[in-house]
Parts: structure tokens; C-alpha cells; sequence
């Protein structure tokens, strides 16, 4: 009786055995994939348009002058405004490095160029005889310039600044009745250089943004202001036939733009 007790308990606890063996075994929960954080490093390109204006808009004339049918004062000078504004409007390219991703400093260099529609002409009675007239355009303005800010997350604060060129044209003509050409022209275009210094507010938009038509890992927007300071310029105003003298005029080549952009950033989330 006690080897019949003994087969049978041993035979159950083999049997409980077998069924803790076949229960199903308790899932390790699989730990969550880290949600991607944005980071303002990469590469990207996009465009820009905006408003220009210039700071500083005189024509300054100074010079003597001889004639030998006329008697006028040995030396004259004249001072005219000679404001500027108008439509800006181009492309950039640039890459960023975000020191820290989420929030954290960024460093980075842009070149841009665009069109601008600064032109002006005007014409005045001159103290002595005739009118004067003068003239400056200029149609592009780029610049190669450095950044760096400070990201909050998906919004960049930055300040920038660095080189700037645009071509210039100068015109000046002095004493000049209708029909009959002037006792003084000059004329001259330049590339001239100089440098650029501002600051704006750059915002990434989802990357499933409709206006991410080139499929990049962002698309941000942005919205800057600019001075830039190309110097001046003297332009000689040479004698007509018939006249003596020497006069130039003094050009000056600084301004303020504000635009908003919008980039495609590629090479990291």
C-alpha cells in the first residue's frame, strides 16, 4: 500500500510538472523606440523676398570751374537726397551645426543673392546755370555671412553678419539746358564690397508640411534684417568741350533690407 501512495504522488508531481512546463511564459514588454529629437544640423537651400531701402541717400558735389564764354564762381558744391527702395528678392544656401540637438547653440554659414530695385534719378535748378542731374541704380546685392544662435527646440534665434557686394551705377551731370549737352558728365559701374550684420527667427514646420515639395527632413521659415555698408564713391564729372574745371561727386552705399524665407534642410532629422 505505502509503494502504491509513493508511485502515485511521485506520478503527480511529474505531472505538475509537465504543466508548468507547457504554460505559456510571461513577454518581456519591448522597450519603446526614443522619440527623434530635431536638430538644426544639415545642409539647405531655399528663398527669400523682401523690402530694401537706403540709409544713406545724398550726392555730395564739389569743384571748380572755368569757362571761356561764361564767368561762373571759382568753386561750387551741392548736396542732394537721393533715396532708394525697393522689391528684393533671391536665394540662400547654407549649413547649419547644432552643438546640442533639442535646445542649444547653433553655428553655421549662409551665402545668398538676390535682385534688388533700387534706382533713382533726379534733377534740380543749379545755383549757377542749368540744371544738374544724378543718378545711382543697383540690381543685385549678395552676401557670404556667418551665423549663430540659439535653438529652442524647432525655433532658432540668431544673429549673422560677414561679407556683402553689389554692383552700382553712378551718373552725375552738371549745368545742362534742355536740348543741349551738359557743361560737366561722369559716369561709372562697380561691384563694390563692404560687409553685413542683422539677425532674425527661424521655425521648423512638420516635415509632412505641403510646402515640403522636395521631400527634405524639414522645411523651416524665417524672417531676418539686414544692414550692410558698401562704402562710398567718387565719381569724377569731366569738362565738355569748351570748359575748364574739375568737379566729382561723392556716392554713398548703405541700407537696411527686411525679408522672409523659406528653406529645405536635408542631411538629419
Amino acid at each position: 500500500m505505502r509503494k502504491i501512495l509513493t508511485s502515485m504522488a511521485a506520478l503527480a508531481a511529474l505531472t505538475a510538472t509537465a504543466s508548468a512546463a507547457d504554460l505559456p511564459r510571461r513577454a518581456l514588454q519591448p522597450v519603446p523606440a526614443p522619440l527623434p529629437v530635431f536638430t538644426w544640423t544639415g545642409a539647405y537651400f531655399g528663398i527669400n523676398a523682401g523690402y530694401i531701402t537706403s540709409t544713406q541717400d545724398t550726392a555730395y558735389t564739389a569743384g571748380t570751374l572755368v569757362s571761356r564764354r561764361v564767368i561762373f564762381p571759382s568753386s561750387y558744391t551741392s548736396t542732394i537726397p537721393l533715396p532708394r527702395d525697393g522689391f528684393t528678392g533671391g536665394g540662400q544656401v547654407g549649413y547649419n551645426y547644432q552643438v546640442t540637438p533639442g535646445s542649444g547653440f547653433v553655428v553655421g554659414v549662409e551665402a545668398d543673392a538676390a535682385y534688388t530695385d533700387l534706382k533713382r534719378t533726379r534733377s534740380f535748378q543749379s545755383k549757377v546755370i542749368g540744371n544738374n542731374t544724378y543718378s545711382q541704380s543697383g540690381d543685385y546685392l549678395g552676401t557670404v555671412r556667418g551665423r549663430l544662435g540659439y535653438a529652442v527646440d524647432r525655433t532658432l534665434f540668431y544673429a549673422t553678419g560677414g561679407f556683402a557686394y553689389a554692383n552700382q551705377i553712378y551718373r552725375g551731370s552738371l549745368f545742362q539746358f534742355a536740348g543741349l549737352p551738359p557743361v560737366f558728365f561722369g559716369t561709372r559701374s562697380r561691384t563694390e564690397t563692404g560687409y553685413a550684420v542683422g539677425g532674425g527667427v527661424e521655425y521648423a514646420l512638420p516635415t509632412d508640411s505641403f510646402l515640403n515639395v522636395f521631400h527634405s527632413n524639414a522645411v523651416t521659415v524665417k524672417a531676418e534684417a539686414l544692414y550692410y555698408d558698401l562704402g562710398s564713391r567718387t565719381v569724377p564729372l569731366l569738362p565738355i568741350i569748351g570748359n575748364f574745371g574739375s568737379f566729382a561727386t561723392r556716392f554713398r552705399n548703405e541700407g537696411v533690407l527686411g525679408r522672409v524665407g523659406l528653406n529645405y534642410k536635408f542631411g538629419s532629422y
